[in-house]
């Protein structure tokens, strides 16, 4: 009895809501339904597009990079250019699904342009990098490989992005150099040329023959094979300090054999001065004692 009584109020709440213009459960369901259909339908085609049109995006700008590093273009405008065009080209493909799902385009260009704004006024720093990326990829003051010194930090080109540049030490350290810094300070490219000149000063006692030292280091300089004969090796008297006198010693040599060059000598012009009986100096200190009797005082 009590049962039939709920199930008639639930019946005549129905047909009151429906005679005064209410939301039924059948309203709703059919609005869902329709809304999968429709809309739902488009969100999870445009998934689907997206996630296979950046897959296709970063597969062909990979292969478009192998190609142009097999054919031996440039690695710096090889890599910068391919990673430049994934980005276009992703970003134009999430416009174009975000058109299709029937968002307007218009306002949403407006408001990413309003972001962009405020975001350019609290990032200049950041802009600035850009700029002094896009001048490094165009004027190429420097290329991936290059050996570079610069904001007192210098290695081994990496990799160079839009804002930053990533080098390695000597000592295989990582270091990431602003891009405007770098387009707006000194650069120093040791990869530049093909041949590089080593400039050692090698200092002996006083009292060493001066053209005995020279014919020394020259003899050195030309028993090693890496230096040039042309420029031929220069050796000089170039200074007299303190405690010795100095020899400037400068040779030329492909860019890839400058350390080599450069320890090589050291080592055996030391032990050509040893065995000729040159001696390295060492800081001397002459002391004069000068000895005053006083007057006995009667």
């Amino acid at each position: 009895m009590f049962f039939n009584l709920l199930v008639n109020e639930g019946e005549a709440a129905d047909t009151a809501a429906t005679s005064g213009g209410g939301v039924t459960w059948s309203d709703v369901w059919s609005k869902i339904v329709d809304w999968l259909t429709n809309t739902g339908v488009k969100i999870v085609i445009a998934l689907l597009l997206l996630i296979i049109s950046f897959a296709v995006i970063s597969g062909i700008t990979k292969k478009i990079y192998k190609r142009l590093h097999k054919k031996g273009a440039d690695e710096t405008l090889a890599r910068v250019g391919t990673s430049s065009a994934r980005i276009v080209l992703k970003v134009l493909v999430l416009i174009c699904l975000i058109g299709y799902l029937g968002i307007e385009t218009a306002s949403i260009s407006a408001v990413v342009a309003a972001i962009g704004v405020g975001i350019s006024l609290a990032v200049q720093g950041t802009l600035s990098n850009f700029a002094g990326g896009v001048i490094i990829i165009v004027m190429r003051p420097f290329k991936i490989g290059d050996y570079i010194t610069s904001n007192g930090q210098e290695g081994t080109v990496e990799d160079i992005k839009l804002f930053y540049t990533h080098i390695v030490t000597n000592d295989n350290k990582a270091v990431v150099i602003p891009n405007g810094a770098l387009a707006n300070n000194v650069i120093v490219n040791a990869s530049a040329k093909d041949t590089r000149r080593v400039d050692l000063v090698m200092q002996v006692a006083y009292g060493s023959d001066v053209a005995l030292v020279k014919e020394i280091i020259k003899k050195v300089c030309g028993e090693n094979e890496l230096v040039f004969n042309e420029p031929a090796p220069f050796v000089e008297l170039s200074n007299m300090n303190e405690s010795s006198l100095d020899f400037t010693v400068r040779v030329w040599c492909n860019r890839p054999d400058y350390w080599t060059v450069n320890f090589a000598l050291i080592d055996n012009i030391k032990k050509a001065f040893d065995e000729n009986g040159i001696e390295i100096p060492f800081k001397q200190l002459d002391v004069h004692v000068k000895n005053e009797i006083s007057a006995e005082v009667k």
